[in-house]
């Protein structure tokens, strides 16, 4: 019969008895959104986004980054970066700076203040992800590290 609710498996199963709680994809998802609302509270009401927190990264880590270098990296179409770099030179964190090569092409320079602003941040996220993981010791930090990564890998 179509359009008629399944019946469930169970009439109250526990947590760690639910299908879901076997998923890799929902276990993510749920420490995605632990540790994000918990990022939020760290950085305040004024501070970067994640996002936006890792666009700084790039452009403080590689001076002279293309906008499109910056948007493959970040994996997001280059047309969603505009916001962000515009939020980045809205605070002074960087300038856009014409490639010599190719007028055409802008190429993102921290400022002094991006700078600072990315040390000042960088040292809020280490000490939230410190909090947020203290329950791993170093060698399950650094596999859940290395984990993560070999998922990005098959997707990039």
């Amino acid at each position: 019969m179509t359009g008629m609710p399944r019946k469930a498996l169970a009439t109250e199963a526990e947590p760690s008895e639910m299908a879901l709680e076997s998923l890799v994809g929902y276990n993510l998802k749920r420490a995605y959104v632990i540790l994000q609302n918990d990022y939020r509270a760290v950085m305040g009401e004024h501070g970067l986004s994640p996002r936006v927190f890792s666009a700084l990264t790039f452009v403080v880590e590689t001076p002279n980054l293309t906008q499109s270098d910056l948007a493959r990296r970040l994996g997001i179409e280059r047309s969603g970066l505009v916001a962000i770099v515009d939020e980045l030179e809205g605070r002074g964190y960087l300038r856009r700076v014409a490639v010599p090569q190719d007028r055409r092409v802008q190429a993102l320079s921290p400022t002094d203040a991006g700078v600072q602003a990315y040390e000042a941040a960088l040292t809020l996220v280490h000490a939230h992800e410190d909090r947020m993981l203290q329950t791993l010791d170093a060698g399950e930090r650094d596999q859940l590290l290395h984990l993560l990564k070999k998922i990005r890998e098959t997707g990039e």
